[in-house]
């Protein structure tokens, strides 16, 4: 495969993941016309600061399912190969969409979580953070000052955190290979950090089950490929076999 022969040449590869990696592990993902969570559900209800104010018993449930969804499921080959190359030294970082928090459960360190994490939860009135474990435990109440925990995710209405956004910025910039996995690149401001590197004189690969509407910038689209499957196929071959 070219893209082997591209991660060996290059100087600074970055990943960018999307839903298409944790779908594999097992979690549903949002968009996808049968089992996508605002298939079933109005995000505007569930999932926004407003719920988490005016509708917080369903806000509560509807986080804890997806808290026990990560707890019950783990990080797939994809994800510890990608922990491998890290260490190898063959990518730099990852950016990603995802908050089950499995890049950094298979060994990555250097993540950028773009929309938070369901492996922690915080008070929104105080902000002490606690383990999503607390879900787990239906304990939905700060200890601190008695304020409502929420998982600390990136809800509907909310910007995105700085830390990770600069870092995917920098981290964007300075790539000269850009591989977006399993992502349909259909949320912004997410979608734009795949152009940045392009306009930075990266190689774009976008290796995704379905086209995209950004697959036109690429100059390498790999569709109908799982997440999974296409890292250890490019693991094989980077290592002759």
């Amino acid at each position: 495969m070219e893209i082997a022969k591209w991660i060996k040449e290059s100087t600074y590869t970055v990943i960018f993941s999307g839903a298409g990696m944790s779908t594999e592990s097992g979690l549903p993902d949002f968009r996808s016309k049968e089992k996508g969570l605002w298939k079933k559900k109005d995000p505007s209800r569930i999932a926004s600061t407003e719920a988490l104010n005016q509708n917080v018993q369903e806000f509560f449930e509807f986080y804890r399912n997806r808290v026990v969804g990560v707890k019950e499921h783990g990080p797939h080959k994809g994800h510890r190969i990608l922990a491998k190359w890290e260490e190898e030294g063959l990518i730099k970082s990852i950016i990603t969409q995802n908050v089950d928090g499995f890049h950094q459960e298979a060994g990555s360190k250097r993540v950028a979580e773009l929309h938070g994490t369901l492996q922690k939860v915080h008070c929104q009135s105080c902000g002490t953070e606690y383990g999503s474990e607390m879900y787990l435990e239906k304990d939905y109440v700060c200890k601190a000052c008695g304020g409502n925990l929420r998982p600390s995710v990136i809800l509907f209405g909310e910007m995105l955190p700085e830390e990770p956004f600069l870092m995917a910025e920098e981290e964007s910039i300075r790539a000269d290979l850009f591989i977006v996995i399993g992502s349909s690149l259909s949320v912004t401001p997410a979608n734009q950090f795949p152009l940045i590197a392009k306009q930075h004189g990266a190689k774009l690969v976008i290796v995704n089950m379905e086209p995209t509407g950004f697959d036109l910038y690429a100059d390498l689209v790999i569709n109908r490929q799982k997440a999974g499957e296409f890292l250890e196929k490019v693991d094989r071959e980077l290592r002759g076999e």
